[in-house]
């Protein structure tokens, strides 16, 4: 295994730790989640610029990065759902994308990386879920909740995007 997929797998060490956490409501528990949150995130873009640096871009990474990512988006999100901070049905909407896409890339010959779209989209989940771990004051509520819909919207628009030109080449 390549020093970008340990990267990559190191990421789910976090994802424990983030989630019981966030059950802790005091400031000092918020801001060691965000801080574990973005350091997570962050191994994100490191996996990937290692990879091309390193010329290891791998099928087992193509796999494994947006896999992880999943992990890292979905579980924080379940919780802020059961903690009242976001709607279950957005979250629905990101998770029912994520599950498309994953079941349409099992039937495929070759796994593709993101394109700009689906970076957007998880630079715009990471932006909303930073917001909404931060403990900060009551004035930030608003814009954390349009970050959250900005985030499922361009989920959406990367998913159309990602399938759309499957879909006109096996139409013709």
């Amino acid at each position: 295994m390549t020093l970008p997929n340990w990267i990559t797998f190191s990421r789910l060490l976090g994802v424990p730790f983030l989630l019981y956490g966030l059950y802790d409501p005091t400031p000092q528990a918020r801001w060691v989640c965000l801080a574990i949150f973005l350091v997570a995130a962050l191994t994100d873009w490191l996996d990937g610029y290692l990879a091309r640096k390193l010329n290891q871009i791998s099928d087992l990474g193509k796999f494994l990065d947006p896999l992880v990512d999943k992990f890292l988006v979905l579980a924080p999100l379940l919780v802020l759902v059961e903690l009242g901070k976001i709607p279950a049905w957005g979250v629905f909407l990101i998770l029912a994308r994520e599950l498309a896409i994953a079941g349409w890339r099992v039937n495929q010959t070759q796994i593709t990386g993101a394109n700009i779209w689906g970076k957007l989209k998880t630079v715009s989940q990471i932006v909303a879920i930073a917001l909404l771990i931060a403990p900060l004051s009551s004035a930030w509520q608003l814009p954390s909740l349009i970050a959250f819909w900005v985030s499922v919207a361009l989920t959406l628009i990367s998913g159309v995007i990602y399938l759309w030109p499957q879909k006109v080449t096996t139409v013709e």
